[in-house]
């Protein structure tokens, strides 16, 4: 069994590639707009990740415009080598972290968060 891709809806694709390409520094991969279904994907990869690694998969449904995502819901979490670095990156295109940084509940890591434009949590972890 192989990892493939991780599907979270959006209510603004634009604002959301802005974020993750812009501010986090992904790569869009494919895009594919389903004009009968009135639906685009996008496709996204970490460039830390190899070509063929895990995706973070954007569905923004054309005319919906909120989500009740619920409370089962966590984070996602990706390793960074610097929270300041990512955090200086975040604040150049217009953003910041939500939390932190600060310790891990072991105290032994370097951990942040930082909210996506439809409040998805992002935890940094740096090492």
């Amino acid at each position: 069994m192989k990892y493939l891709h991780t599907m979270i809806r959006v209510t603004d694709l634009d604002k959301s590639l802005a974020f993750y390409c812009n501010g986090l520094g992904f790569e869009l991969v494919r895009r594919e707009d389903h004009e009968k279904d009135r639906f685009t994907l996008a496709f996204l990869r970490s460039k830390d990740d190899p070509v063929d690694g895990p995706l973070m998969e954007l569905t923004h449904n054309w005319d919906t415009h909120a989500y009740n995502r619920g409370d089962a819901y966590g984070h996602m979490a990706y390793a960074v080598a610097s929270i300041e670095v990512v955090q200086q990156q975040l604040k150049k295109h217009g953003y910041d972290l939500s939390w932190g940084p600060g310790l891990t509940p072991s105290g032994k890591t370097k951990m942040a968060f930082v909210d996506d434009p439809d409040g998805y949590e992002i935890e940094l972890l740096e090492g």
